[in-house]
Parts: structure tokens; C-alpha cells; sequence
């Protein structure tokens, strides 16, 4: 008998407010683990993730831990915690909030300047009016296009889609 493989971790980081909650809830197969407070600083909703979101889900017969971090600078031990020994990052950004881009390049250059971790960088509320394009945030981002895409948070079938991307970039790095 073989014995069972241990899952895969995905992470999902980004700003307050991108998206990173409703997309671990969107994927996950099982009832996410919240850990939300009442936020203590005018962050423009009324709690917050203070430790991390936890879901799961089965890819191909394999478990992948899906574990959104906090997206407060104050928090950014987690980002580093979370992010060892993961398959790969999906970094959130609102595409409405370009006043947010600016952190989220912050979250990421702390990330990777920690943990060699592959990543994706995820441009949501791409349902709304007036969003910037994953064409102009890979600009911004000074990435190859293929590192960027965009989707709505709340849309399985958007979530599936930048998770099987990550894992293309991630087993096929050549194809970026």
C-alpha cells in the first residue's frame, strides 16, 4: 500500500481588502477556518484576518492547505511563516485599488526575499467598471505577462483557473 501524500500548500497574500478570504472561501472544499477580528484601524470594513484563513481542497486525488494570510504590514511574520515550505504564492491585488499596488509589491519583495516560493499575482473585481488590467498590472509589476491574471474572487471557476496557472508556472517555469 502507498503510503498517503502529504498535501500541497498553497498561500494566498495580498492588501486588506483584495479578495484573499472570499477566495480560499471560493475554493475550499470544507468550511474555511477564520481567524477575524474587529479591526483596530480604519482599514475601510469592520474586521480583518489576524492570523490566517485555512481551506482545503482536492486537486487530482492530491490535498492542497489553502491559507490566506493577513494583509496588514503589522502581520508580516505570518506572510513568511505561511509561506515556507509552500508549492506556491498567489498574491491578490484589487484592481480597483491601485492605491494598493505599492503595498502588495511590498508583500511580495517580503516574501520572496525570505522563501523561494513561485508565485502568481492574482488581479481581482475584474467584474466591476474601471479596473486595471492584468496586462497593466504586470506592467506595474515589471512581471511577464504570465505571472499576472485576472479574475472575480467570488467565481469557482476564476479561483480553479489561477490555481491551475500557479501550478503550470510552478512544474513548467520554462513556459513564463
Amino acid at each position: 500500500m502507498t503510503p498517503p501524500q502529504a498535501p500541497l500548500k498553497l498561500v494566498v497574500a495580498g492588501p486588506v481588502g483584495a479578495g484573499k478570504t472570499t477566495f480560499v472561501q471560493t475554493l475550499s472544499e470544507t468550511p474555511v477556518i477564520a481567524t477575524e477580528a474587529e479591526a483596530s484601524e480604519d482599514i475601510g470594513k469592520r474586521h480583518t484576518t489576524v492570523a490566517f484563513d485555512f481551506g482545503t481542497l482536492t486537486l487530482d486525488g492530491q490535498a492542497v492547505h489553502l491559507y490566506g494570510t493577513p494583509g496588514q504590514e503589522r502581520f508580516n511574520f505570518m506572510w513568511e511563516v505561511l509561506c515556507e515550505g509552500a508549492l506556491g504564492l498567489v498574491l491578490l491585488v484589487a484592481g480597483d485599488r491601485p492605491q494598493d499596488f505599492a503595498h502588495a509589491r511590498n508583500i511580495l519583495e517580503f516574501i520572496t526575499s525570505r522563501v523561494a516560493v513561485p508565485f502568481l499575482i492574482g488581479v481581482t473585481r475584474q467584474d466591476q467598471p474601471r479596473v486595471w488590467t492584468p496586462g497593466d498590472v504586470a506592467l506595474y509589476f515589471d512581471l511577464p505577462a504570465p505571472h499576472v491574471t485576472g479574475l472575480n474572487a467570488t467565481e469557482p471557476g476564476d479561483a480553479r483557473r489561477v490555481l491551475i496557472r500557479l501550478l503550470e508556472l510552478t512544474l513548467h517555469p520554462q513556459s513564463s
